[in-house]
């Protein structure tokens, strides 16, 4: 609510989709985050040795999606807050793009996205035939299909995540059908991958966290009515992107793998 950005700008649609197109996916990742980071310390400390072994392999496949999704999510999002304050916010005034600029090696540093991608469908996803992933999915799925709300809007959010989740089930039999093919044909494909399974997974927890926010409105109305507000705007402005991702995978990497690098 500075001089350099007036409260009363945000009544202009525009700048309510950026603002909510930074602050959604940001929670998604975190909760991508925090979520990784459970299975990873119950992968560790759990007494029995099969729920270690579980937690662990997916407290695994998630790391890279973790560092891969949400470093470029950074690029995104600090570059849209250089955007939602106009010239000012090219400038230093602002303090916007000092954020633009050092969220900028993130997405270089301890494996480059790239690196990231090839992991998750080489190493992760690849090796053990896609069962790690597959049980992920079938957890996500039946958790989505279980969760009872009388709200239409956590119905709709439920809908919208089984939906990418399924599409995430799709993607991931293209992988290991291009993996049979040659290492080269899943990495032409492993970024747009580790994106829907960002995508993907973020719109899962978030479908629930838009449960539980509506089962505790009551108890903090300001709080829980923030984060329904950013779970309706994800599944129903940024979780549609899976969609776009699966003609990717339709289409496969043989473009890429085919490419002529003398004709760059």
């Amino acid at each position: 609510r500075s001089t350099l950005f007036p409260y009363t700008t945000l009544f202009r649609s525009p700048y309510r989709r950026m603002l909510l197109t930074m602050k959604a996916p940001t929670d998604a990742a975190r909760c991508i985050a925090l979520y990784a980071a459970l299975c990873l310390d119950t992968g560790r400390h759990h007494p029995d040795a099969a729920a270690r072994a579980k937690a662990q392999a997916r407290g695994d496949l998630l790391i890279p999606i973790v560092k891969g999704w949400s470093t470029e999510l950074g690029g995104q999002i600090t570059s849209l807050g250089i955007q939602v304050h106009g010239g000012m916010g090219f400038i230093e005034e602002t303090g916007a793009a000092q954020y633009y600029r050092d969220v900028r090696i993130t997405s270089i540093y301890e494996g480059t996205t790239g690196i990231q991608a090839i992991d998750l469908v080489g190493r992760k996803v690849s090796r053990d035939a896609g069962s790690t992933m597959a049980a992920f999915i079938a957890d996500m799925a039946a958790e989505l299909s279980d969760l009872r709300s009388a709200d239409a809007s956590v119905v709709a959010s439920c809908k919208a995540a089984l939906e990418a989740v399924a599409v995430l089930k799709r993607a991931t039999e293209v992988v290991l059908q291009q993996s049979a093919r040659g290492a080269q044909y899943t990495q032409a494909i492993a970024v747009p991958y580790l994106t829907l399974c960002g995508l993907a997974i973020g719109g899962w927890l978030l479908a629930k966290s838009h449960a539980v926010a509506t089962a505790q409105l009551a108890q903090d109305p300001e709080f829980y009515a923030g984060k329904q507000q950013i779970c309706r705007f994800y599944v129903e402005q940024v979780l549609p992107q899976v969609f776009a991702l699966e003609r990717t995978f339709t289409a496969g990497g043989d473009s890429i793998v085919d490419a002529d690098p003398a004709l760059f």
